[in-house]
């Protein structure tokens, strides 16, 4: 499997494809037209308004556990650490999610569908049924399965972590899991707070146990080898990726 090959895994042809690459930020985004001028504008604006709040608290880095921060911060901040507390992880771990909503969110201005993705996590917004695959690095699911999203289910964060798979810190191994959230951000940091449960397939239970336990969520999937665990909003679909 070629890097980021998954990210041609959401159904979408008819929608536009472009790239929006700033330092570690690399977004695959799908909408009506090219609006990769506009998307990558909005990438230096939330990046510069992150980098701005971490020199002056540098915790917001480096914290695995959930920080508070004043409610004079910058909003994609705000989520971050919102996001954090109620999944009980570090801000950061909501970082792609956050990243890839607010970005997404500003360009349904221009387009009445937008897909963006980044680095596994994606925030979407469509008007007919799309099918999300689900990669799982080695599993043998891997390109089997995917999620059915209606247009009324939308926008919608599904964000994927993975203790297999990626740079990513994660301290479980799971090979996927992945959270459907109202909140990106949100989504982005229960994926991580999920995935660090999960070591073993006897494991799965108690970890969808604790997602559920975390409010907002709308689903849940977990993928160790040929294990899988669902709860939730989830229709899943054989898919041949």
């Amino acid at each position: 499997m070629e890097p980021r090959t998954y990210r041609h895994w959401i159904e979408g042809k008819d929608l536009v494809p472009f790239n929006v690459t700033v330092r570690e930020t690399d977004l695959y985004i799908r909408a009506a037209a090219n609006l990769q001028r506009k998307a990558h504008r909005l990438v230096v604006k939330y990046r510069a308004q992150l980098e701005g709040y971490i020199r002056r608290v540098p915790e917001f880095m480096t914290s695995l556990e959930p920080i508070e921060v004043p409610p004079d911060a910058p909003h994609i901040v705000r989520q971050m650490a919102e996001a954090g507390q109620q999944a009980g992880v570090g801000p950061m771990a909501a970082v792609a999610g956050a990243i890839a909503e607010g970005v997404g969110r500003e360009l349904l201005d221009f387009s009445p569908e937008v897909i963006v993705e980044n680095g596994g996590d994606i925030f979407l917004k469509v008007r007919r049924q799309r099918t999300v695959g689900i990669y799982a690095g080695k599993s043998p699911l891997t390109g089997k399965l995917g999620l059915e999203i209606g247009a009324r289910e939308t926008p919608l964060g599904i964000c994927t972590s993975s203790g297999t798979v990626g740079h990513s810190l994660s301290f479980g191994k799971a090979d996927a899991v992945v959270v459907m959230a109202g909140s990106t951000a949100l989504a982005d940091a229960a994926a991580t707070a999920i995935c660090n449960r999960v070591s073993k397939a006897g494991d799965i239970e108690a970890a969808i146990g604790f997602g559920r336990g975390i409010g907002g969520l709308k689903g849940l999937v977990i993928i160790i080898g040929e294990d899988i665990g669902a709860w939730g909003d989830v229709r899943l679909c054989e898919t041949s990726v």
